[in-house]
């Protein structure tokens, strides 16, 4: 395809400077006309570099409204179908924290990240954010890293959550989604279910802490809601839950453990083509723990969204 627009491109761009004498398309060029043509070439590559949202590598910062948002891409996709991936963090976990995912799945994509409100270089928000909130930064950032693009979205933690309550609204321009260890789409009620008001020392601590950090007590400010799953449709989804996570908490560790893989299999109602594993010897942070899964899932879903979108 790349070639096809390059070739028709280039034709068009001889055509018009044949009239002022600079070139001519014909064989054998010249030195100077070969000089002509490289620079031709390179505004070629350039203009298509746009048209595929390979605009810029490394970091920058977006408006959205009056905060700023800092955001990193990298990598390279020579078909204008093939979706661009954009890594969504853990609440507490800036861009850097995810660069290694990024910088290898780069190898054969164009992928980027961002820092939500609150984390890493991003400003940090006014008060406390929703998911319609974090839902316009994800817009924005999106609007300028993808632009008209296709994206696969692949979120940890809660930036797995943000991932997944976006995607049914956002069908258009989704298409597909790779979820680790995603918080769980009724993590309020699973937690006061799983530990009892009652409950002392770890348990107590556990319960507390959580109740004060999906009301916001974060580093983003962000109200953490319990919601009911929407669906997507039929894109490509990966679920990956970790193999042990509350093996600390003894006395409540069993009743979390259910509670969060049973959440994580309500999050297969996001779509008729959705898939659940665990990843055996992980922890909470997959993508550390076992990047080859991550790598491998992510990957996977961005050649089916391909496919499904040719």
């Amino acid at each position: 395809m790349m070639h096809t627009v390059k070739a028709t491109a280039m034709a068009v761009l001889c055509c018009a400077v044949v009239g002022t004498g600079l070139v001519a398309c014909e064989d054998s060029p010249s030195p100077a006309e070969k000089a002509v043509d490289k620079s031709i070439d390179d505004a070629v590559d350039e203009a298509l570099d746009d048209a595929l949202g390979n605009t810029f590598t490394g970091t920058k910062k977006i408006k959205v409204g009056d905060r700023s948002v800092n955001v990193s891409c990298s990598g390279k996709t020579a078909e204008k179908d093939q979706p661009l991936v954009l890594l969504l963090a853990g609440v507490g976990d800036g861009l850097g924290k995810i660069a290694g995912l990024q910088k290898t799945l780069s190898e054969q994509a164009r992928v980027c990240s961002y820092d939500r409100l609150g984390e890493g270089a991003s400003d940090k928000p006014k008060g406390l954010q929703h998911q319609a909130d974090s839902a316009k930064i994800l817009t924005a950032v999106l609007d300028d890293v993808a632009g008209d693009r296709p994206a696969v979205l692949a979120g940890h933690s809660l930036g797995g959550q943000i991932a997944a309550r976006y995607a049914p609204e956002h069908q258009d321009r989704v298409k597909g989604l790779v979820l680790m260890d995603a918080t769980i789409p009724a993590l309020n009620a699973g937690v006061s279910k799983a530990i009892p008001k009652s409950a002392t020392g770890q348990g107590a601590q556990l319960l507390a802490g959580t109740i004060a950090a999906n009301s916001g007590e974060n580093q983003e400010k962000f109200v953490i809601e319990d919601a009911k799953v929407s669906s997507a449709g039929d894109i490509p989804v990966e679920i990956i839950k970790h193999e042990s996570q509350y093996a600390e908490v003894p006395e409540y560790g069993p009743a979390l453990e259910e509670m969060w893989s049973k959440g994580q299999e309500q999050w297969l109602a996001l779509s008729s083509n959705s898939k659940l594993s665990t990843a055996a010897k992980s922890g909470h942070y997959i993508y550390v723990d076992r990047p080859d899964l991550a790598i491998k899932a992510v990957r996977k879903v961005t050649a089916q969204a391909t496919d499904d979108l040719r």
